[in-house]
């Protein structure tokens, strides 16, 4: 367990390190609240959808394609989803309900996930990982986009509404656009190729730069019980109910041990990125990104060390 330690502290570490910079630049001076309004928007409508749409084409759908896994892996995600927003309904108030139940349910699969499941499992990991990203992500952006709409700052909505703030949203039409050139194979030059990994690669720097400049002692003490509360959701109870729903359904060893690495990942940063795009408590939001990478490196080598102890990995 201590290896496992070790290697998920080494992929939280460089996390941390991109907030504590956004941070000393919000103090220095160097970056204000317009540049992080600009930085988040770029991010959301620009750069992270090229990540998606990148991530999306060079994913191997012929490897590792389990249609039982992985239909359970979206069953489970959106009954978290659900869960999450029901518990929401009662225990958090209506404005933070829609950054509550994304920071709830919306894991770090293609950071943390994929790298531990990589790290512990080798290729079959980055293969099987690859996949289970690949389709999660248009769940994930679905799902979000849903409930910002439906708890939006600016008023209630109407269902119309909802579905073409889905439709329209960058994320979705990033990874909705990749598919084609997934499936058929349609190759791209490598100009435009590497041009777009240089574009994509300032999606995570620049998204925890902002998260850092956000931060405050304040928005610390203002945020920190609903954010507890949805980062315990994310960490322990939500993975809990998840894995053992797995296990109960047979799947063991690799396949249940990248089951659990998905659904204990911390809260993405995207999520900060979606919630400032329409106005929510992106403060909440950051605060949940912040709590979740922290509890990762002990919630995950407890639950890797529940499931050996119990036979099933």
């Amino acid at each position: 367990m201590l290896s496992v330690a070790i290697q998920t502290l080494g992929i939280t570490a460089p996390v941390f390190v991109m907030l504590f910079i956004g941070v000393a630049l919000k103090r220095l001076g160097w970056i204000d609240a317009a540049f992080i309004q600009t930085a988040s928007t770029l991010v959301f409508k620009a750069t992270m959808p090229t990540l998606l749409f990148l991530s999306i084409i060079n994913a191997d759908l012929d490897a590792a394609l389990q249609p039982a896994l992985l239909t359970y892996y979206v069953i489970a995600t959106v009954a978290m989803f659900f869960l999450a927003w029901a518990w929401a309904l009662w225990r958090c108030p209506a404005a933070d309900r829609g950054v509550y139940v994304q920071g709830a349910f919306r894991g770090n699969n293609g950071i943390v996930g994929l790298a531990l499941a990589t790290s512990l499992y080798g290729d079959y990991g980055l293969s099987l990982g690859g996949v289970l990203a690949g389709i999660v992500i248009l769940v994930y952006n679905s799902l979000s986009a849903l409930i910002l709409a439906i708890y939006n700052p600016n008023g209630r909505v109407s269902a119309g509404t909802i579905l073409l703030s889905i439709l329209r949203n960058p994320l979705v039409i990033g990874v909705t656009s990749a598919v084609p050139f997934a499936y058929w194979q349609i190759p791209l030059p490598d100009w435009l190729m590497t041009s777009g990994r240089y574009f994509a690669q300032m999606t995570l720097p620049l998204a925890l730069i902002c998260i850092g400049g956000t931060l405050t002692l304040s928005v610390l003490r203002e945020s920190s019980r609903t954010a507890m509360g949805s980062s315990m959701m994310k960490m322990v109870w939500l993975p809990a109910l998840a894995t053992l729903g797995a296990g109960l359904m047979g799947f063991r060893g690799a396949d249940l041990g990248i089951l659990f690495l998905y659904f204990a990942s911390p809260t993405a940063s995207a999520s900060y990125v979606m919630a400032r795009a329409v106005n929510a408590n992106h403060q909440l939001a950051a605060v949940i990104i912040v709590i979740t990478t922290l509890m990762a490196a002990l919630s995950v080598n407890v639950g890797l060390f529940l499931l050996g102890w119990v036979g099933w990995l």
